[in-house]
This record gives structure tokens, sequence and C-alpha cells, in this order.
């Protein structure tokens, strides 16, 4: 089949390119991101690639319809940037990629945490510029503290594989307790005693009507003072407004996000010669206590090569009309 591929990196060729050859089908890469004013890119041909900032709304699904398109292939797990009404009414199939490498984004989550906790970042900084003083260094033991995990899914259960081995305490919320979880020492109990009882908040949930802003000025509020909070799941989930007047009185200790809510405008992009024009991710960058990265955790060797092989395989098992075990349709 004929894919129009958007939102490409150099590392997204690299990996398709591996697994291209036999499989029938031909990749336009294009570098610009799905909009009103690139969907005509896909002229020509049956499918489109997208990732988590495509935003594909009924406007350009009906437009993409017009284009001959019979499939969108997302090559990521979330999907609340597509509009899946709309897709159904086009009759438009989307497909994603459910589960490509949840240690890659757990491993990451902790990463944030390590380094938030020990300081590491700004240690770097110093030696490189021959300060190898240890003041303003002191960091906290991760060992006996307190996690709590909101999410429990592939990445969540992943990320408390992690925890537990560095002797952490583990509680978490999930709609749907895990049996494994609870195996491993995992305790369940609501947000609200989830959120009263830990020291470090690890976010893990997807983006819905009902997580939007889950993390907000009446949730930080139950939490402990001096909590960090992680977010390496979507960035809508946090209302930044609510974070920013939290570290300025302490409540919250530590922030480390890889996903931001504005992020579409900002992340993927070389904006090293632009002044930041997003005032809420200017201020956050101000913080001591807060570290950045810029939609990386999934950025691993294993989990391209699991992007690239499952969506690809989704997109050949729509050629031949099998059943598809990654679509998703509107509820």
């Amino acid at each position: 089949m004929k894919i129009a591929f958007f939102s490409t990196k150099s590392y997204d060729r690299e990996s398709f390119n591996q697994f291209l050859p036999g499989s029938g089908h031909h990749i336009s890469y294009f570098e610009v991101k799905l909009d009103k004013d690139t969907l005509s890119l896909a002229a020509g041909h049956e499918v489109v690639c997208s990732f988590v900032n495509d935003k594909i709304d009924a406007k350009i699904l009906k437009e993409l319809k017009k284009l001959g398109i019979k499939l969108i292939a997302l090559r990521c797990a979330g999907y609340n940037q597509i509009d899946l009404n709309a897709a159904a009414e086009q009759e438009i199939t989307v497909v994603r990629v459910p589960a490509y490498s949840p240690e890659a984004v757990a491993e990451h989550a902790f990463a944030l945490i390590l380094t938030l906790s020990r300081k590491t970042h700004k240690a770097y900084n110093r030696v490189r510029e021959n300060n190898f003083s240890l003041e303003g260094l002191t960091g906290v033991n991760i060992h006996g503290k307190t996690i709590g995990v909101i999410g429990t899914g592939a990445i969540g259960r992943a990320f408390c594989r992690i925890a537990k081995g560095f002797g952490c305490q583990l509680i978490a919320n999930d709609v749907y307790e895990n049996e494994e979880m609870k195996t491993l020492g995992v305790t369940y109990h609501s947000l609200k005693k989830v959120l009263s009882r830990s020291d470090i908040v690890s976010l893990h949930c997807p983006l819905t009507p009902e997580t939007h802003h889950m993390i907000n000025a009446e949730t930080i509020s139950q939490m402990k003072d001096g909590v960090a909070l992680i977010n390496t799941s979507r960035g809508a989930l946090v209302d930044t407004k609510a974070v920013i007047k939290a570290l300025k009185t302490g409540k919250i200790g530590y922030l480390g996000i890889d996903v931001y809510e504005q992020e579409e405008h900002i992340f993927f992009k070389n904006l090293s010669e632009e002044i930041m024009q997003d005032e809420e991710i200017s201020r956050l960058m101000t913080f001591p206590n807060v570290l950045i990265t810029g939609h990386q955790a999934f950025l691993t060797k294993e989990a391209l090569e699991q992007i690239s092989k499952i969506t690809l395989s989704n997109i050949s098992d729509f050629e031949k009309g099998l059943k598809l075990k990654n679509e998703i349709k509107a509820t």
C-alpha cells in the first residue's frame, strides 16, 4: 500500500526502512505534521501514518476521505488526537501501536526520578566547568519511599517492577486492579489516598475526558508537601498553571515531565534560535527543581523497531482483509 508518513524524523526513516523491503508497501516521508495546510500531500496514497501531535479532526478526516485515504495508522499508543467518531462517519479505519516497549517509557520515568533526586544534571554541568563542589547537591534516597502509580497498564506495570527493585513501597490507582501487581506487593487505593500517601507520584494513564487535568489545584492540595511529580504519559493530564503555583509554594518539591499540554507547538522542533513564545513552559524552565525532556521516553532502538514492525503489520493486515487486533473504534 502507498503510505503518506507525516511528522517524519531521521530515526523514523532509519527504523521503518529496515522492515520495508518485502512488505509490499511504499512510504512517502514528509517532515511536516498533518494539518489542514499539509493534508494535500496525502493525495495518491491509501494510508496516512501519523504521530502524537498530528491533530486529526473531523474536517481533516473529511478531506482525507476525498483523497482516497482508507486507513490511518497511528505509530503510537495514544489516540486522543484523532476524532474516532468522525473517522467512523468517513469509513476510515484507525489502528495504533498499543504496546511497543513499555520498559522504554518506564525506564525514562525512573531516569527523571533519579536525576531529580540526586541532582545529577546539576553535577554534570558543574563538573564541565571544573567545579567539583558538592554544595547544594544533597539528594534524597529512593529506597524506602512510597511511590504512587496512577495507571497500571503495560507501562505502569513495567514502572512498578523497576521501583520494586529500588526497595520502594508501591501504591496504585486504576479502574482495573491487576493481579500481577498485587502479587508484586502493589496495593490499590482511591486516587485521593494514593496522592495523600505518596512521596513520588508517577502518571501512567491515557488522556480521556475523565483524566484531563486530573492533576489540578484540588488534587495537588491532597498531596504531601514536597512531593515529586513525574509525567511521561500525556501532557494534558496536568494543569500546568496549578503546578507552577505549587512549585512556587514548595508543595511540589520536584517535577519531571516528558510531555506538556501545549507540546505540539514546541516538541520535536529545534527552537534554539527563536524566542520561546509559550510563557508556561518558559516559567517551568526557570525552576531549579524541574526537569523537562522533549517527549523522548519512547525513543529507544528497541521501541522504534517494535513501532515499525507493528505499524507495518497493521497495514498489511488491513490490506489482506484480516481481523485488526490493534483497531480502535469510537465508543
